[in-house]
């Protein structure tokens, strides 16, 4: 995910999230007893379009990705999956 970040895939990266609408994205590794996990941030105005865009996308960049995802987490964007189920949201209020 470097390479997307900081390296030679930056500006497929970039143009992929523009297309698909998603204006924030964050990715951590969290250690854990059971082994790794990645934790996930994304914002969009419309997160399910978001998906949907990179599910369905030709582009080589979004080929890309789904084959890493599906290798590295074993999730195949195109087959869809259930959003997230939302347990805390805090945002601190401007006081």
């Amino acid at each position: 995910m470097t390479a997307c970040w900081r390296g030679e895939r930056k500006e497929a990266y970039e143009d992929s999230r523009q297309r698909a609408g998603i204006t924030r994205e964050s990715t951590w590794i969290q250690a854990t007893p059971g082994g790794d996990v990645a934790v996930v941030f994304l914002e969009a105005d419309d997160l399910a379009t978001a998906f949907q865009t990179i599910a369905a996308s030709e582009e080589p960049f979004d080929a890309w990705f789904r084959a890493h995802v599906r290798e590295a987490h074993g999730i195949d964007l195109a087959e869809g999956f259930a959003p997230p189920e939302v347990v805390l949201d805090f945002k601190a209020s401007d006081v």
